[in-house]
């Protein structure tokens, strides 16, 4: 489980900026407007080796609500995730009340804050670090997050305040899977519903389960772990998307997992914020099963499931290769076509390809459909190897990976699914010039 940081502050002093240098690629959307909204909040960081977790808390939207209480929200939510808090201040500014009102909200807890003075872009703005020493805390780090300065003494600093965080080690055989969703699809009704009795608080009111909470069970001579990730739990009124940060107690689920269930509202349909949650999963390279729960509460005919299919299909295109299950977790009814998928989907995350029968299936299907001109050159394929699993990770060794195009990677992952069962599980596909 990877030690969470969460970068905190008022609006439109740097901190989506600052967030997509630290991870390397723009992520959260950057507008130069106080209460931008954000794609997304949530990104694995490393400096020097450490690994982190990294929490974007911008995305305030200003509306008629006090301008303090929607910061005290934003504050909150990050103070109940984080380890380890980097509050972000603008030098330009200099110290104001928003700033203040977020340091007394910071002063409660026992998280380590680190202070992080953004917009230190020339010596005039280092010298206004000074006044930031009335916030309280340690040394105030300045950064410029236009041009990178900074960020090397920001990142050191993070990475020695982070808290040791230890894993629950299982056995390689035994299959751990989490359930994952937006609150109230009925998450905790599942993870009952297959233990077969009430191991977790249930509840209609969305948000109930705070924590990640781990079961072990054993069902037809095999082992399971089975991982009910929290909903977002409701403190006052949260004016951001609330659906938004229900996905962070989820994420350290994500990555103890095997298997990823994501598990959607049938009542409700398929709405932006499942693909949203679903992409978390398919980003941290987890085998993957679509569960459509509240099958009893809608009305059905012969066409109803096909439906459901076929629109699963067209709005998770990334998902292509899971397993789709429907159950009603409220009357226990089609719960065991669960694990037929999650057996199947552990067994492909787990498949390995032997190397001389590799190289027939793809090198025989590269000279029958070479691969197109792109940058300026023709790509060769000179030899392919499987290099671990969970997930299936292959790299070919070519000319130049300059020359590979996007669709000749999907055309090798199409090759590699047609010959070999990797249903339920992703592929990784890396390109490396042959030495």
């Amino acid at each position: 489980m990877l030690p969470v940081v969460a970068i905190v502050g008022r609006p439109n002093c740097g901190k989506s900026t600052i967030f997509n240098r630290i991870i390397g690629e723009r992520l959260s959307i950057v507008e130069d407007v106080p209460g931008v909204t954000r794609d997304r909040i949530y990104a694995k960081a490393e400096w020097l080796g450490t690994k982190f977790n990294l929490i974007d808390t911008g995305g305030i939207d200003i509306g008629d609500e006090p301008y303090l209480s929607q910061i005290k929200n934003q504050a909150e939510i990050a103070i109940n995730e984080a380890d380890l808090i980097v509050l972000v201040c603008n030098a330009r500014d200099g110290v104001t009340q928003a700033d203040e009102y977020v340091t007394k909200l910071l002063y409660k807890t026992n998280k380590h804050v680190i202070l992080v003075v953004n917009k230190v872009d020339d010596i005039s703005y280092k010298e206004r670090l000074y006044e930031f020493y009335s916030l309280g805390f340690d040394e105030p780090i300045g950064v410029s997050s236009l041009h990178g300065i900074g960020f090397g003494d920001m990142l050191d600093a993070i990475i020695s305040n982070l808290p040791e965080k230890k894993d629950v080690i299982y056995a390689e055989n035994i299959i751990k899977f989490s359930l994952i969703g937006r609150p109230n699809v009925g998450k905790s009704s599942l993870t009952n519903a297959i233990l077969g009795e009430e191991r977790v608080i249930v509840s209609d009111i969305a948000g109930t389960t705070r924590d990640a909470i781990d079961t072990k069970f054993t069902k037809d001579e095999r082992d399971y772990v089975v991982i009910d990730t929290a909903g977002m739990r409701k403190k006052g009124k949260v004016y951001e998307n609330t659906e938004k940060y229900s996905v962070l107690r989820a994420m350290s689920a994500i990555d103890r997992s095997d298997v990823c269930i994501v598990v959607l509202n049938a009542q409700e349909g398929i709405i932006e914020y499942d693909k949203a949650i679903a992409g978390y999963a398919h980003d941290a390279h987890k085998a993957i099963i679509i569960c459509v729960n509240k099958w009893d509460a809608i009305d059905k005919d012969d066409k109803t499931m096909n439906k459901w299919v076929e629109d699963i299909r067209k709005e998770f295109l990334f998902l292509d290769y899971c397993f789709i299950t429907f159950v009603s977790a409220k009357e226990n009814k089609r719960v065991h076509t669960l694990f037929e998928p999650i057996l199947k989907s552990f067994e492909n995350y787990n498949r390995r390809i032997a190397t001389n029968v590799l190289n027939d299936t793809i090198l025989d299907a590269a000279m029958l459909n070479p691969a197109p001109t792109h940058n300026g050159g023709k790509l060769k394929l000179y030899y392919v190897t499987q290099v671990t699993t969970k997930p299936p990770t292959f790299v070919i060794f070519v000319n130049n990976p300059d020359f590979l195009h996007f669709s000749y990677v999907r055309f090798i992952d199409n090759q590699l699914r047609k010959n070999f069962n990797f249903e339920g599980s992703p592929i990784r596909i890396i390109a490396r010039i042959r030495e």
